[in-house]
């Protein structure tokens, strides 16, 4: 008993030694990302996990556009391989959608038309969009417009542009892995503001991607200094109210008190209200008529800024799979809005995991599987 009674003190006097260490050399948001994954039984961030955060409403329209239902709805089953991937990476909802009517749908384990998931990175997608606002509205003049404008301690060099195509030569380290890297704190810490501003722009910006959350974090900063607004205010009455989103959303924040939005990810939202950013970036910017964003900024965010990157244009991750113009969102669990506008396409895909790519691979394999048995559905509906 005297043993044990030791053995006791000496561990609690090691994990009380420990949290004094993370607290002085500030890593308490450590406390806060186990609270929030391995207290809920996760290893990681997953797609539920938006209640264990502060969140701001992204309030809908009282008018909601409904997505049409297409003439064949659901009369084609999925294809095996497809069921058994969807069994096999734990997905909540998969979509196909075309001639902007919902050609298949089908949701899994608990999950429902309504149910709320994390973007986690599609979240870079619709920041980029909301940029494109901003210029619309005249907040912002250009994707030329330097950073320094809104925060002068960076370089004049970088342009609000250079963010959105993840070209800014920022210093930031992008690794998921690491509790304690940059994305790890961004997505635990209580103040992000401050952690964004310790960066300096050491790369020359304007040359060449390099993909880094810290960008999109500047990106909705710059957005919220130049529209006077947090973004959830300005998300639902650009976008949200516009596109007659059926249910209400929700952005996480970095704390009550800070009151950031985490740009870079974590909005909780429905498969086919993520999709209708698919459809209006497929229809250049218009929604039933009226041009939300504009025509240009759409053409130029889906296609590669850089010849030597052209899986990249702004906020969008492309591909020329099957010979086709292939652009989309994405998140880290496999999240996707992928957009095939040669077929007036689009698929949307959320859930838990994924297939990690290898690192010399710019698109996930999955991402290929969705598209592949997509059309051997559509093909057989069409021989049938």
């Amino acid at each position: 008993m005297i043993r044990f009674l030791k053995i006791s003190g000496t561990v609690i006097f090691v994990l009380l030694i420990a949290v004094i260490i993370l607290i002085i050399f500030d890593f308490g948001y450590i406390f806060r990302g186990m609270q929030a994954t391995y207290f809920q039984g996760e290893k990681t961030a997953f797609i539920d996990d938006y209640p264990h955060f502060e969140n701001r409403l992204i309030e809908a329209g009282t008018e909601v556009d409904t997505w049409p239902k297409h003439s064949n709805y659901n009369t084609a089953a999925p294809t095996d391989d497809l069921t058994e991937l969807n069994e096999e990476l734990e997905t909540a909802a998969f979509l196909i959608i075309q001639n902007d009517s919902i050609w298949f749908e089908e949701y899994y384990q608990e999950y429902g038309p309504n149910s709320k998931t994390n973007s986690f990175s599609m979240a870079k997608s619709i920041v980029s969009a909301m940029l494109g606002k901003a210029i619309k509205d005249g907040h912002i003049t250009s994707l030329e417009q330097p950073v320094s404008n809104f925060f002068p301690q960076f370089k004049e060099e970088l342009k609000v542009g250079d963010l959105a195509s993840m070209a800014s030569g920022l210093n930031w380290n992008e690794n998921y892995y690491n509790p304690f890297g940059m994305t790890a704190r961004a997505y635990f810490d209580e103040n992000i503001r401050e952690l964004v501003l310790r960066l300096q722009v050491t790369e020359t910006p304007g040359e060449s991607f390099k993909y880094l959350s810290g960008n999109t974090i500047l990106l909705g900063m710059v957005i919220e200094k130049a529209t006077g607004e947090n973004l959830s205010e300005y998300l639902s009455k650009s976008f949200w109210k516009p596109l007659g989103m059926q249910e209400d959303a929700l952005w996480q924040l970095d704390s009550e008190e800070s009151g950031m939005e985490k740009a870079y990810c974590c909005i909780a939202s429905n498969a086919r209200d993520f999709a209708r950013f698919g459809k209006l970036y497929k229809n250049k910017g218009k929604w039933n008529g009226k041009q939300i964003l504009d025509s240009e900024f759409v053409v130029r965010s889906t296609e590669p800024r850089f010849e030597e990157s052209p899986q990249y244009g702004y906020g969008f991750w492309l591909s020329d799979y099957k010979e086709k113009d292939i652009f989309y969102m994405r998140g880290i669990r496999g999240q996707y809005v992928i957009v095939i506008p040669d077929d007036d396409l689009i698929i949307v895909r959320l859930g838990e995991n994924l297939i990690k790519k290898d690192e010399n691979e710019e698109h996930a394999p999955d991402f290929y599987k969705y598209i592949d048995e997509t059309y051997k559905m559509l093909n057989d509906a069409a021989n049938n």
